[in-house]
C-alpha cells in the first residue's frame, strides 16, 4: 500500500512515486446547491489545494469529480460514493481526499466497511481538516472516535426530530405532507376546500349505505370523481387519477376528516376543522370493522382458524390451516406452505410432479390449531391482565392520570372476559393487535402493535394505524414435539395445557384397560387366554393393555384431564414395559 506523508526528509536523488487522489465531497441537502459557489465547491477547493501541498511527494488530482448533493451521510446509496468505491476495486485510485470525514460517512458501521474496501485496495484515507491516514493503527483508533462522536450526533439530531414531531402534533398541528382531499395548506396550516369537503361528505355517506368499498370504487368512477391533484412547486403534477380500493380504506379511516391529529397511536384535537361529524364517524367506523371480520373469517365456519394470515415458520414460509377427518372427528393444525404443496406433488402423478420428489425442510412445521391458539391467546391475555405492563405502555399515551388509570381497567376487564368472547370477536381483536407471529423450534414470537392496544382499551370501532406504528414483541417459551406414529408437531407450554383436550387413545385404551380387568375379576378363574378369544384379541396383547389398569391414580387422572406430557402417545403407553411402583411409573412416562 503507498502511504502519504506530510512531513519526513526525501532522498534528493529518490523519483516521488504517482500518487492518485480523488476528491470525495457531501452536503445533506439541497438548498445551495444552485449557487454558483456551494458547499461542495468549497470542499473540493480546500481538498485540491491540500493535493497541491503534496505535490513534491507525486501526489495528483484525478479528473474524476465525486460529489454527491442532497445526500445524507448516514446511508450507503450515494451514487458517487458507490462509483468512489468502484474505482478503489479497479485500482484507479491510490488515495482518497475528503475535506472532513463525516463527508464520507456519519455511520461507524459503514465507515468499517468503507475501510474494508480501502485496506483490500491498498488505497489509504486522508481527511484534509483532520490529519488521518487509515494505514495507521492510531490513526485507525482516531478515526473510530471521531466516527462515533459523528454517529452520535446524527441519532441525537434525529431525536431531536422525532421528539419535536410528536411534541407539534400533540398541540394539532399539521406537519407538511401532502394535503389529503378536502384540505389544503395556507400559512403551514391545514384548510378547509368547501367544494372538495363536500366530495368526502359524498364519500362518508354513500360508503354508509352500501357497505362495500367495491361498490363504492365503481360508483366514484362512473360519477367521475377522482383523488387530489397535487402540484409541486417545480410544477409537476401527480394525482387526479381514480379513487382504488387502497385509497378509499385510507380516506375512510383517516382522522383529520374528524379534526385530529394522529401520531404512534395518540389522537389529539387538530388546529384544522372537522370534515365529518362524529355520528356519521362512528358508523362508517363500525361497518369497516364489521366487514374486516367478515372477510377474515366465513360466516359458516364451525371452527374459524383465529391465527389465519399471521403465521409465519422461522425460515419465513407462511403457515397456513388445514383440517383432516378422523371417523368423524375433525382435527385442525396450521401447516408449513411448502409442506403442502409437496403433499400435492406426492398426490400428482409422476409426469405432472416433474419426474422427482422435492424434499422438505426439516424446520418445516404441522402444529396443531388449538395448541397454538392457545398460546397466543394466553399470552395477549397475560399481556391485558399485567397492569405494571399496561401502565408503562399508556403512561406516556394518556392525556391524564385518570385516563391512565380508566386504560388499566379496562384492559383488565378485556383479559378477564377474553374466553367468552365468540371466535368472530376474537379474530376482530387479533386483526388489531397482531402484526405477525413467528414459530420456531423452541420459541412463538407474536409481534403486536402498541396502537391497537390503546385502542381496545379505549374501545375504539377501528383505530387508525399509522405506517411506522410502534410494535411490542412478545416470546413464549414453547417446544415443538413429535408425538406417536403419527409424528405430529405440538407445542409445549404451559397456556396449552389449561386448554387443551384429551386425547382420545389414551381415553380408548384406559377404557380399554379397565374393561379387561372388570372381564379377570368376574371371570371365576376364567384363564387370560380364554378371555383374549372370547375378547377377539392375543392373549399377549390383552396382557399388555389389562396391567393398565394398575397405573398410579394420578397418572390415570392427568391422562383424563388432557394434561398428560405431550410425548405420551397411545402406542407409546401401550408398548410401555411399566414399573409396579408409581413413582418409577411416573418417571418411566414423563410425569416428573
Amino acid at each position: 500500500m503507498r502511504r502519504s506523508s506530510q512531513s519526513g526528509v526525501r532522498a534528493p536523488t529518490s523519483k516521488p512515486s504517482l500518487v492518485r487522489c480523488a476528491i470525495y465531497t457531501r452536503k445533506s441537502s439541497e438548498e445551495g446547491l444552485e449557487q454558483s459557489f456551494n458547499s461542495l465547491d468549497a470542499q473540493r477547493e480546500a481538498c485540491e489545494a491540500y493535493v497541491a501541498s503534496q505535490k513534491a511527494e507525486g501526489w495528483i488530482v484525478l479528473p474524476r469529480m465525486y460529489d454527491d448533493g442532497g445526500f445524507s451521510g448516514g446511508t450507503m446509496e450515494r451514487p458517487a460514493l458507490r462509483q468512489l468505491l468502484a474505482d478503489v476495486e479497479a485500482k484507479l485510485i491510490d488515495t482518497v481526499v475528503v475535506y472532513k470525514v463525516d463527508r464520507l460517512t456519519r455511520s461507524l458501521g459503514d465507515f468499517a466497511k468503507i475501510v474494508e474496501v480501502f485496506d483490500t485496495a491498498g488505497v489509504s484515507f486522508v481527511s484534509v481538516t483532520q490529519s488521518f491516514n487509515t494505514t495507521s493503527s492510531m490513526g485507525r483508533l482516531t478515526l473510530n472516535m471521531l466516527l462515533s462522536f459523528a454517529q452520535f450526533e446524527r441519532e441525537v439530531t434525529g431525536e431531536r426530530i422525532r421528539d419535536k414531531i410528536a411534541a407539534s402534533k400533540a398541540k394539532g398541528m399539521w406537519m407538511g405532507g401532502r394535503p389529503p382531499l378536502g384540505y389544503e395548506v395556507r400559512d403551514r396550516k391545514l384548510e378547509i376546500v368547501e367544494v372538495e369537503a363536500q366530495t368526502v361528505r359524498q364519500i362518508f355517506e354513500r360508503y354508509a349505505k352500501l357497505g362495500s368499498v367495491l361498490e363504492l370504487g365503481e360508483e366514484l368512477a362512473a360519477a367521475g370523481i377522482t383523488a387530489k391533484r397535487h402540484v409541486s412547486a417545480a410544477g409537476n403534477v401527480t394525482g387526479g387519477g381514480q379513487l382504488g380500493r387502497g385509497a378509499l380504506y385510507h380516506l375512510l379511516q383517516n382522522r383529520l376528516y374528524r379534526g385530529e391529529i394522529s401520531h404512534k397511536g395518540m389522537i389529539y384535537p387538530g388546529q384544522h376543522g372537522a370534515i365529518i361529524d362524529e355520528m356519521l364517524w362512528d358508523k362508517v367506523q363500525a361497518l369497516l370493522a364489521e366487514n374486516r371480520v367478515e372477510r377474515a373469517v366465513r360466516s359458516d365456519a364451525a371452527a374459524p382458524s383465529l391465527l389465519a394470515g399471521f403465521l409465519r415458520d422461522e425460515d419465513g414460509i407462511p403457515l397456513t390451516p388445514t383440517h383432516a377427518n378422523k371417523k368423524g372427528r375433525r382435527y385442525r393444525y396450521y401447516v408449513s406452505h411448502d409442506l403442502i404443496l409437496i403433499t400435492v406433488r406426492k398426490n400428482a402423478t409422476r409426469d405432472d410432479a416433474g419426474g422427482g420428489q422435492k424434499r422438505h425442510r426439516s424446520t418445516a412445521r404441522r402444529i396443531p390449531a388449538t395448541d397454538l391458539e392457545a398460546i397466543v391467546e394466553g399470552r395477549i391475555t397475560d399481556l391485558f391482565a399485567d397492569a405494571s405492563a399496561i401502565d408503562m405502555i399508556v403512561a406516556p399515551r394518556a392525556r391524564d392520570v385518570e385516563e391512565r388509570r380508566g386504560l388499566v381497567a379496562r384492559s383488565s376487564d378485556l383479559a378477564h372476559h377474553w374466553s367468552s368472547l365468540s371466535p368472530t370477536e376474537k379474530i376482530a381483536n387479533l386483526h388489531r393487535l397482531v402484526q405477525g407471529i413467528v414459530v420456531t423450534s423452541d420459541t412463538v414470537h407474536i409481534t403486536i402493535r402498541v396502537d391497537a392496544i390503546l385502542a381496545l382499551a379505549r374501545g375504539d370501532a377501528a383505530p387508525h394505524q399509522d405506517a411506522d406504528c410502534e410494535t411490542l414483541t412478545l416470546s413464549v417459551p414453547a417446544t415443538l414435539k413429535r408425538v406417536g406414529m403419527e409424528m405430529r408437531h405440538l407445542i409445549d407450554a404451559p397456556q396449552a395445557h389449561q386448554s387443551r383436550k384429551p386425547d382420545h387413545s389414551l381415553l380408548r385404551l384406559i377404557a380399554r384397560a379397565q374393561r379387561f380387568r372388570d372381564l379377570i375379576l368376574q371371570g371365576d378363574g376364567t384363564s387370560i387366554t380364554e378371555l383374549a378369544r372370547l375378547s377377539s384379541i392375543t392373549p399377549s396383547y390383552f396382557t399388555r393393555i389389562v396391567r393398565l389398569s394398575f397405573l398410579a391414580p394420578d397418572i390415570t387422572a392427568a391422562i383424563l384431564d388432557g394434561r398428560q406430557p405431550l410425548e405420551l402417545s397411545a402406542l407409546k403407553l401401550s408398548l410401555a414395559n411399566l414399573p409396579r411402583d408409581w413413582s418409577e411409573q411416573r418417571r418411566e412416562l414423563g410425569f416428573g
